[in-house]
């Protein structure tokens, strides 16, 4: 398991098919800009954020079939792990989630 730090202006690379998270583990709103080839995947954050703002996270079959619809897989398992990792508790997570 590998953890990489990016600072304000720093480029990041990560292969397609890696499991990876991202994490703004400061108090400051943070901005990600990523590029994704081929074209496409960029319609699955279109489509999670009017799930978001519909409250559409409380319908998992909802959100299901959006990562499935795009190839996603999602390990829900692992954020306990994170979130102890980062000395979070869950309602930071929720909170953070609902902000994006």
């Amino acid at each position: 398991e590998q953890v990489v730090y990016g600072e304000a202006g720093d480029l990041v690379f990560k292969p397609r098919d890696v499991w990876h998270s991202f994490w703004n583990a400061g108090d400051e709103p943070a901005r990600l800009l990523e590029v994704i080839s081929p074209a496409g995947f960029e319609y699955f954050f279109v489509e999670l954020s009017a799930l978001l703002a519909s409250g559409g996270l409380e319908d998992p079959d909802a959100f299901t079939a959006l990562t499935q619809k795009y190839g996603l897989e999602m390990d829900f398992d692992s954020v306990p792990k994170l979130v102890a990792a980062h000395g979070l508790v869950a309602d930071d997570v929720d909170q953070r989630m609902t902000e994006a």
